[in-house]
């Protein structure tokens, strides 16, 4: 019954600290209780769950923006970029089914599961590493296979003009996860704010389309 008793008040006196307690040292608690449970308990289990090591990813360049983001006009966006889609053989009816067709902007957080090389299609948006100091975000715009059967990507961003030196050959073992849904559009500005002025000037605040 002591045990019981004693768990009993700890568990009170942990809830009140974590929800009731308005001080300054209620206020310390709750935020780095939060951060030890985002940290070590919600992304680790939402990793494994997902199949992967980042199952969100917040978006810091404008490589992938399209002008007037939540309520861009695809039709208009497409008569100004189809030229570099041309090259691939991608048409307007092919884009116009493509996942997120209206791209993303900076600050916004992505949902992001595992990249099963072979159930990737043209069109998916892949996360992947190209030595860079971020992941890299962008659209598949061709595979290819090995001798050994091994795929091969080739992507583009969909505000940029061209192709990265990077990105006509993306490996499978580049492959980080892949984007499926785009879960709360500028919330990743929180964070973003405190590195947003570290990054040469042309980099910082919000996007232009190219």
């Amino acid at each position: 019954m002591d045990l019981k008793k004693s768990l009993k008040d700890y568990w009170g006196k942990f809830w009140f600290f974590l929800w009731k307690d308005d001080s300054f040292k209620g206020w310390v608690f709750s935020i780095v209780f939060l951060f030890i449970f985002i940290k070590f308990i919600f992304f680790p289990g939402l990793s494994l769950i997902t199949g992967t090591p980042l199952p969100l990813a917040i978006v810091e360049s404008c490589s992938m923006y399209h002008q007037g983001n939540l309520f861009s006009n695809f039709n208009s966006w497409w008569q100004r970029h189809e030229g570099k889609y041309s090259e691939f053989a991608i048409d307007k009816t092919d884009f116009k089914d493509f996942p997120l067709k209206n791209g993303f902007n900076k600050g916004d957080i992505l949902f992001i599961v595992r990249a099963n090389p072979e159930k990737l299609e043209e069109g998916d948006i892949i996360i992947f590493n190209a030595n860079q100091k971020n992941p890299v975000i962008h659209r598949i715009i061709g595979i290819t296979s090995t001798e050994n059967e091994e795929k091969i990507f080739s992507t583009i961003g969909d505000n940029n003009n061209g192709q990265l030196e990077f990105e006509g050959r993306v490996t499978e073992e580049m492959l980080v996860g892949k984007a499926v849904v785009k879960l709360a559009p500028y919330f990743g500005w929180i964070k973003l704010a405190f590195y947003d002025l570290q990054k040469p000037k042309p980099e910082r605040g919000s996007c232009n389309e190219n």
